[in-house]
């Protein structure tokens, strides 16, 4: 019942219409930028020429530049907080003050400073993933996408608020943190154990959330509501050994690699919950006939093998679905002319919301069926509930941005997605602030989906349509209208 509020509230906030607008009036001219969204850019190209990597870069150096840009919009020294476990690995928080004497709690905007590590060697030689590039509308660098953008944007906003004059009804806090990206240090958890007052919210705003381009044409604008989590499990298998010239049937690499083929031909079955039921529902609407028709014959009946064969081919929705395993390294032997003693492989799983690491442990083995391959789960961090518990905040939250996705990108869906990468929104669902990923940038997967890979970038034009989404968002949560009975 809970959960089912909050897809009828997404539900309602969007008409079924799939116009878009090429480009959002008023907002940003191509090859022009306003004094403002000049220092916007400014801001991110610091960010992403500052090398974060979560094992070779110092996400200090970027923590510690952004305390000083908050400095520079005027919030006092007194409500900056540079700080972490480790020298390089510190997160920023700053918080920008409410109307004196309110007693409602802050609103938290949330992005991480850490990235993907990248080498130039993968990239194209005329891109440096450390070097912020501009070409043919797009900036290009590691962060770009993931999540320099929203970091730069939060920023950036404060400027503008302080040169508004605004004060919200309530205090918002801006978290940048560190090693959102699987670091050892995990800036929110370590401030929710630290630090708590620092970040103690009633509603987080963070990423995981976005808009969906096709053809250039808006389609759809999904909050992040739940989101899979992430365990690696090493698959490990051991024997004697021996010498190369007397091969025997119980060779490690040869059991490693039938165990990894099982896995990789094996599909987690199909789940639904009610936020990607009300995805595949809310966005059949505005698919082509083929793939709506089989999103709808799916939700209906998750066993449907023609439905499921259509949705399945497309990656992503794929994903969405279910929980996927996928074999991401491989070691093994230690001579060429000996039989390998040890082989190891490392599979990446990203568990549907409700499912533990010991459900999927289970299951991998059942598939796998050899008792000489152990499985050994690294990280013991479990299932995150949806963002549904707290039924008061869902249209605190959808009715702005339903309003202001209209405003903005015309008359589209806005729906709820389960991302299928992880984020730190888990931290705080944990302890039980609802946390949802909105951001208002949008990209087209089919040529942009380049977060943690070669050539990252961002659409200059999404940039500061985003930017102004969340300033908007910001303002409306932070400083909502008041309503005349």
């Amino acid at each position: 019942m809970r959960s089912g509020l909050l897809v009828l509230s997404l539900v309602a906030a969007s008409s079924l219409s799939a116009q878009g607008l090429s480009q959002v009036k008023g907002v940003y001219t191509p090859g022009q930028m306003t004094p403002h969204q000049q220092l916007t850019r400014d801001i991110y190209r610091q960010l992403i020429e500052i090398n974060t990597a979560v094992t070779t870069g110092n996400i200090t150096t970027a923590a510690v530049a952004m305390a000083q840009r908050f400095r520079d919009a005027g919030v006092p020294e007194a409500d900056i907080f540079v700080g972490g476990p480790l020298p390089h690995k510190h997160n920023v928080v700053a918080r920008v003050r409410g109307k004196p004497g309110s007693t409602k709690k802050p609103i938290i905007l949330l992005a991480h400073l850490d990235v993907v590590e990248a080498l130039k060697a993968d990239w194209s030689p005329e891109f440096d993933p450390y070097v912020f590039t501009e070409r043919d509308g797009y900036w290009y660098g590691r962060g770009t996408a993931d999540d320099k953008a929203m970091c730069a944007i939060f920023v950036a906003n404060v400027f503008r608020w302080k040169q508004e004059g605004w004060v919200p009804d309530r205090d918002i806090i801006i978290a940048l943190t560190a090693d959102e990206e699987g670091g050892s240090s995990n800036g929110v958890a370590w401030l929710l154990a630290n630090h708590k007052d620092k970040v103690d919210g009633v509603l987080v705003v963070n990423e995981g959330g976005g808009g969906t381009l096709r053809d250039g044409k808006y389609l759809f604008n999904s909050v992040q509501a739940a989101e899979k989590t992430v365990t690696n499990y090493t698959l490990r298998v051991t024997n004697r050994g021996g010498h190369s010239s007397v091969p025997r049937a119980d060779n490690a690499i040869t059991s490693l690699a039938d165990a990894l083929s099982k896995v990789g031909r094996y599909n987690f079955p199909v789940k639904f919950n009610e936020v990607n039921k009300g995805f595949f529902t809310r966005t059949a609407e505005v698919e082509t006939p083929e793939m709506g028709r089989a999103m709808k014959a799916l939700v209906a009946n998750p066993r449907d093998v023609a439905a499921l064969k259509v949705v399945a081919a497309d990656p992503r929705y794929n994903s969405m679905l279910r929980t996927t395993c996928v074999a991401t390294g491989l070691t093994g032997g230690h001579a060429s002319n000996a039989l390998p003693q040890l082989a190891e492989a490392t599979v990446n799983c990203r568990k549907f919301p409700d499912e533990s690491i010991d459900q999927v442990r289970t299951e991998l083995a059942r598939v796998i069926g050899d008792s000489m391959v152990e499985i050994v789960a690294q990280g013991r961090l479990g299932a995150a509930a949806p963002s549904t518990p707290a039924l008061a905040l869902v249209p605190e939250l959808m009715d702005p941005v339903a309003k202001i996705t209209k405003e903005m990108f015309g008359n589209i869906p806005v729906v709820p997605v389960t991302s299928t990468g992880a984020t730190d929104s888990r931290f705080f669902r944990t302890a039980g602030v609802p946390s949802f990923g909105v951001s208002g940038l949008f990209s087209d997967p089919t040529v942009d989906a380049r977060a943690h890979g070669r050539d990252e970038r961002m659409r200059m034009q999404s940039f500061f349509e985003g930017q102004e989404f969340l300033f908007r968002l910001t303002k409306a949560l932070a400083s909502p209208p008041t309503v005349t009975p």
